[in-house]
């Protein structure tokens, strides 16, 4: 379903639509009749499925079969029937079965006897005028300390260095971020022992393969996802390492600065599709969407990228998103969230101070239907990240849209881990080792911290013994390999800040008992 805001055309009206206004010209999603089977039914060859896509669809995917008539591509000839009329091309899902495209009162009038087509929808505009997504703060690296640098408390307080510390970087994963753009030209992108690693991108507003900056971006159009991507793939000992600096990226630029329009729920949308047809593991995006939806539409399964967010968890693919900085209040009736924190299998982000507090502007849930939203949080306030202008600099930035990339990174590297979790299984274990839940074994009956701040070595360790270095279910030779390795003093004996994983006693060492309580774990 679309939202009741926007204006339903049904072929069934009359071979003469009405105008939809006065504009000349304006955008409008035109949904399709069904696609064509092949004969025998869908199968991956069918589709622009990759190997490693369907790799992961066949770990992980819950909707039934591998493929489905969802992932046959539009028909070209479909498209081009509509373009002949006049119109001009926006975007187009598979999974949704239908053309974004601009144009006029006659055009879509031709698009509508087109016999293929069902209906079309009227994409309502609107100005964000000068609500930015996330303003920066005017300190500049203000968290300081070890290695990570300016990142270092952020990433202590979800444990991520302990997972660094059992070599865990993100190798072998693929994370995918829905974004307003990308400029990959900071230090800290490319260092020579782990430049970022893009393996595909798409600028789904401008219709080509740039996600950077380009001639007719707005000029601030790039630095919101640039600041996402800098905490999850920076990589700049002394200044900033990111959450997952070792995996590699599928960008997708699907958000258009200083306005807030239905199509960039298209381009959404579009570039979930991308993402998923790469074959990501995760797709994180910091966006959200609320103007033309009232609350009582965040049920799961109104938004449009609520939708696509439950086909693409339904094929296996981890979802995170910023449940949205529109404050909250004490009352559980009541929610501030942005679409599609309300998909069913989403992970929705709340965001804390780096002590564990409730940041004032985090959103408050539940969905409308009465779901725990958002379900996690992590460090939403003065988040060290990539300058986004400043090729050797460092800043600091709010939001949610801050939390959530910090998770996703979390997630990253807990699925390294733990190769056998699937979407809902990551899920339980990031909410149940989450502090909300290990303090009262609940969610925060408010619906504004969900089930807590994260601990991605619990996570990562739950249902392992902590003798289990490597985490592949067995204490083995490889596990004692690590531990002699790392004989001695630990370098920093704080096991969420450190790197000692192998110190089961806590004494700051790794020494004869450690081994002991290996070996009686064997």
């Amino acid at each position: 379903m679309l939202a009741s805001a926007l204006l339903a055309l049904s072929l069934a009206s009359a071979a003469e639509p009405p105008a939809i206004d006065a504009a000349p010209r304006r955008a409008i999603w035109i949904s399709l009749a069904d696609k064509a089977v092949p004969k025998g039914g869908v199968r991956p060859e069918h589709t622009p499925l990759e190997p490693r896509a369907l790799a992961r669809r066949a770990q992980r995917r819950t909707a039934s079969g591998l493929v489905d008539a969802r992932d046959l591509p539009i028909d070209p000839a479909r498209v081009a029937s509509i373009l002949s009329t006049g119109a001009t091309y926006r975007a187009q899902s598979r999974w949704l079965n239908g053309v974004s495209v601009e144009a006029s009162d006659a055009e879509l009038r031709r698009i509508m006897r087109l016999p293929f087509v069902r209906t079309a929808w009227n994409l309502h505009h609107t100005i964000k005028g000068a609500e930015l997504p996330e303003p920066p703060l005017d300190a500049e690296g203000s968290v300081a300390g070890g290695d990570y640098g300016y990142m270092q408390a952020q990433l202590g307080q979800i444990a991520i260095p302990s997972l660094h510390a059992r070599g865990l970087h993100g190798e072998g994963m693929v994370i995918g971020v829905l974004d307003t753009g990308f400029r990959q030209v900071h230090e800290a992108f490319h260092s020579a022992e782990h430049p970022l690693e893009v393996i595909a991108q798409w600028d789904f507003v401008s219709n080509d393969g740039n996600t950077d900056i380009e001639a007719n971006d707005h000029p601030e159009q790039h630095k919101h996802g640039t600041w996402i991507l800098g905490t999850l793939g920076a990589f700049k000992p002394g200044a900033a390492v990111g959450s997952a600096y070792g995996a590699r990226f599928v960008l997708a630029k699907t958000e258009v600065y200083a306005t807030e329009t239905v199509v960039e729920e298209d381009y959404y949308v579009a570039g979930l599709e991308f993402i998923e047809a790469h074959g990501a593991d995760l797709a994180t995006s910091s966006l959200g969407y609320i103007d033309w939806y009232a609350p009582s539409d965040l049920d799961g399964e109104t938004a449009i990228t609520t939708i696509a967010v439950n086909i693409a968890t339904a094929n296996g693919l981890v979802c995170l998103t910023a449940a949205g900085n529109q404050g909250h209040d004490s009352d559980p009736a009541t929610n501030r969230l942005l679409a599609p924190a309300d998909a069913f299998s989403v992970i929705a982000c709340g965001a804390a101070d780096v002590n564990g507090a409730t940041a004032s502007f985090t959103s408050d849930g539940p969905s409308a239907d009465g779901r725990v939203k958002p379900e996690v949080m992590a460090c939403g306030v003065a988040v060290a990240s990539v300058h986004s202008t400043n090729t050797t600099g460092y800043q600091a930035v709010s939001g949610t849209s801050l939390s959530t990339p910090l998770v996703a990174g979390a997630a990253a590297l807990v699925l390294q881990a733990r190769p056998d979790y699937g979407v809902a299984s990551l899920r339980t274990a990031l909410f149940e080792t989450a502090s909300g839940f290990l303090a009262n074994g609940t969610h925060d009956p408010l619906f504004i911290r969900g089930y807590g701040v994260i601990d991605a070595r619990a996570a990562a360790l739950r249902g392992r013994a902590p003798e289990d270095l490597d985490l592949d279910g067995d204490v083995s030779a490889a596990d004692l390999a690590r531990l002699l390795a790392a004989w001695g003093p630990c370098a920093d004996p704080d096991p969420l800040t450190g790197a000692c994983p192998a110190d089961f006693d806590g004494d700051g060492s790794v020494g004869a008992s450690d081994l002991a309580r290996l070996l009686a774990a064997w």
